[in-house]
């Protein structure tokens, strides 16, 4: 699914314009970033959360040459599902 098609469906069951709705999307997506950005976690109940973990820098090896190659600290994201999430996804529950 796309963002377009998110944007289409909330948009048809909220009555919302679909410039309205994708305005709500853009919205919640940038403060889910900022959020993120600045080292915060974000917790969506019944959803699910993310998490910004840090990588250690370290060495690894290019797979077809068998050179090692500098890997640089940097920033992840790490999303984790909740329950009811899970559930929904695996048909136990609606």
């Amino acid at each position: 699914m796309r963002k377009i098609q998110i944007v289409n469906r909330i948009a048809d069951e909220t009555g919302l314009t679909k410039v309205k709705a994708e305005e709500a999307v853009d919205t919640i997506l940038e403060q889910v970033k900022e959020g993120l950005r600045q080292g915060e976690s974000v917790i969506l109940r019944r959803f699910g959360s993310f998490q910004v973990r840090e990588k250690r820098a370290r060495i690894g090896r290019n797979p077809k040459t068998g050179e090692e190659a500098d890997i640089p600290a940097r920033r992840v994201v790490r999303f984790k599902c909740g329950k009811y999430f899970r559930e929904a996804v695996n048909g136990k529950r609606v």
